[in-house]
C-alpha cells in the first residue's frame, strides 16, 4: 500500500504545474491587465457614441467597424501568423492598438468626437484583436505542454471572464467620472501587456520546413482543414449563429436598460453581473470538460440558450437582466474549452494559424452583421421585439444542432494525458485525423470564440472568445 502511495506521490510531482511556466505566467498575466482595459473601455465605447449622437443605429455602426476585421482580415492574416514571429506579431499588435485608443481622449478634449473617427478605432483595435488573437493561439502549443493545453485554455478563459465581470461596472463608473477616462485607462493597459509579452524568450516561429504558399493560396489551406473534419465544420457553424446572436443581444440590452432609465453605472453593473456567469462557468469547464462528452456539452449549451433568450423579454430590470444573462454566459467556457482543445490538438502546428483564421472568419465573421442588424431592429422593432427575433434564431440553432450527425456522433476529446513536451504532434505532412466514424467521412470538401469559444469561445459574448473562435456569450472587447 505504501510502494502504491509513493509512486502516485511521485507520479504527482513529476506532473508539470502550469503555475510554474514562466512565459505562460507571463503572458497571462500582462493579458489579465489588458483584457480589463478591453472590457472597460468595450463598455465605454457604446455609451460615448450614444451620449454623443444619441443615436442606436450609429452605435451599431461603430460595433459594426470594431468586429469588420474578423470579416476581411481573418483569412489573410493566418498564413502571414504562421510565417512570422509570433512574438513580434503580439507585441506590434499591442502597440499599434495602444496608439489608435489613445487618439479617443485627444479628440474628447479637443471637442472633435465623430462617429467616422469612432468607427476607425474601433477597426484599429479589432485588427489588432485578429492578429494577437491567432499569434497567442498558435503560440500556446510552444509555451505549455500537451498534457496542461485544455487547462491553460480554461485559465485563459477565466481570465476573460473575470476581467469582463470587473471591466463593464468598471468602465461605467470611469465613463461617469469622465468621458475619457476609461480610455486612458485602457491605453496603460495596453503598456503593462507589452511588458509581459517581453518575458517571452523562446523561438515561437512555425517549425515548418516547407516553403511557403502564395497567399491567395493559403489563405483557402485552413478552410479545407475544416471542411475535412464535419465535427469542428459543425461546431465552427453553430459558433457563427450563437456569435451573432449574442453580439447582437448586448447592445440591445443596453439599449432596452437606458429607456427606462439606467445610469451608465447600472448598466455596467448589469453586465458585470452578465459576466460573472462567465467568470464561475470558467473556473468550473477546467473540471467539467473531463466528465461530460462533447456531444452533451455541444447539444446542452445551444438548448440552454434557446431557453433562456426569451426571459430577456419579460423585464426591463437591469440587476436581473444581469442575472438573466449571467445564466447563459455560465455555460458558454466549456463549450470553448471543449472546442479549442479538439482543434489545437489536431491541427498540424504549420496550419494552426491558418485554421484558426479560417475558423475565426467563419464564426467572427457574422459580428459586423449582428451589429448593424441589431441597430436596424432596435429601431424596427424596438428592445422588446428584438429579443424575440434573436430567441427564435437560437431555437432553431439548437434544432438543427440536434438533428445534425456530425455532433451526435462526436467522439471523445483527443487525449494527450502524460505528454509533457509541447504539443503539436502532427504534422501538414501527415494523413489527416482518421473520422471517428464512417459517416464522418463522408462530407465534401469547411469562430472564432470560443470561440472560442468559444469559448470561444464562444462567446461567449464575452470573448471573444472566439474565441476555432470561442461562442462569445458576453460583450467581445475590441481587441
Amino acid at each position: 500500500m505504501s510502494a502504491v502511495s509513493s509512486t502516485a506521490a511521485e507520479e504527482g510531482a513529476r506532473q508539470p504545474s502550469l503555475w510554474r511556466n514562466r512565459e505562460f505566467l507571463a503572458l497571462w498575466s500582462g493579458q489579465v491587465v489588458s483584457t480589463l482595459g478591453a472590457q472597460t473601455s468595450g463598455t465605454a465605447m457604446p455609451l460615448l457614441v450614444l451620449a454623443t449622437t444619441g443615436s442606436p443605429s450609429d452605435a451599431g455602426i461603430v460595433a459594426a467597424a470594431g468586429t469588420l476585421p474578423h470579416l476581411v482580415a481573418n483569412l489573410p492574416a493566418g498564413p502571414l501568423v504562421d510565417r512570422w514571429n509570433r512574438r513580434t506579431i503580439l507585441l506590434v499588435s499591442e502597440m499599434c492598438g495602444a496608439l489608435a485608443l489613445a487618439t479617443v481622449p485627444l479628440a474628447l478634449w479637443l471637442g472633435r468626437v465623430t462617429v467616422v473617427h469612432l468607427a476607425v478605432v474601433a477597426f484599429v483595435q479589432g485588427l489588432c484583436f485578429v492578429f494577437f488573437g491567432l499569434a497567442e493561439r498558435a503560440a500556446l502549443p510552444w509555451i505549455v505542454p500537451a498534457a496542461l493545453l485544455p487547462t491553460a485554455i480554461a485559465h485563459n478563459e477565466a481570465r476573460s471572464r473575470g476581467a469582463a465581470l470587473a471591466g463593464p461596472p468598471l468602465g461605467g463608473v470611469l465613463f461617469g467620472l469622465g468621458r475619457a477616462v476609461p480610455f486612458l485607462v485602457d491605453a496603460l493597459s495596453y503598456a503593462v501587456a507589452c511588458a509581459g509579452l517581453l518575458f517571452l524568450r523562446g523561438d515561437l516561429r512555425s517549425r515548418t520546413t516547407t516553403p511557403p504558399e502564395p497567399l491567395w493560396r493559403a489563405t483557402v489551406t485552413g478552410l479545407r482543414w475544416i471542411w475535412r473534419h464535419p465535427l469542428i465544420r459543425a461546431a465552427i457553424l453553430l459558433i457563427a449563429v450563437s456569435n451573432m446572436v449574442f453580439q447582437a443581444l448586448v447592445l440591445i440590452l443596453v439599449v432596452l436598460a437606458r429607456d427606462h432609465g439606467a445610469t451608465p453605472t447600472a448598466v455596467g453593473t448589469m453586465l458585470g453581473l452578465y459576466s460573472g456567469g462567465g467568470l464561475a462557468g470558467a473556473l468550473a469547464a477546467s473540471r467539467l470538460h473531463r466528465h461530460l462528452a462533447p456531444r452533451t456539452v455541444i447539444l446542452g449549451v445551444n438548448w440552454i440558450w434557446a431557453a433562456l433568450l426569451p426571459l430577456f423579454a419579460c423585464t426591463s430590470s437591469p440587476p436581473l437582466i444581469g442575472v438573466i444573462g449571467a445564466a447563459c454566459a455560465f455555460v458558454g467556457p466549456l463549450w470553448n474549452v471543449v472546442i479549442i482543445s479538439y482543434a489545437t490538438l489536431l491541427v498540424p502546428d504549420e496550419l494552426l494559424g491558418r485554421v484558426s483564421s479560417a475558423a475565426m472568419t467563419l464564426s467572427w465573421g457574422v459580428l459586423p452583421v449582428a451589429s448593424l442588424g441589431a441597430g436596424y431592429l432596435l429601431t424596427a422593432l424596438g428592445p422588446t421585439g428584438s429579443v424575440l427575433v434573436l430567441a427564435a434564431l437560437m431555437l432553431a440553432t439548437a434544432v438543427t444542432a440536434t438533428a445534425g450527425p456530425a455532433v451526435r456522433r462526436a467522439p471523445p476529446l483527443p487525449a494527450s494525458a502524460g505528454d509533457t513536451a509541447p504539443s503539436h504532434r502532427a504534422s501538414a505532412d501527415d494523413a489527416p485525423p482518421a473520422c471517428p466514424t464512417p459517416a464522418e467521412c463522408t462530407a465534401p470538401p469547411h469562430q472564432d470564440p470560443a470561440t472560442a469559444t468559444a469559448t470561444a469561445t464562444a462567446t461567449a459574448n464575452d470573448t471573444p472568445p472566439p474565441r476555432p473562435a470561442p461562442a462569445d456569450d458576453t460583450p467581445p472587447p475590441h481587441r
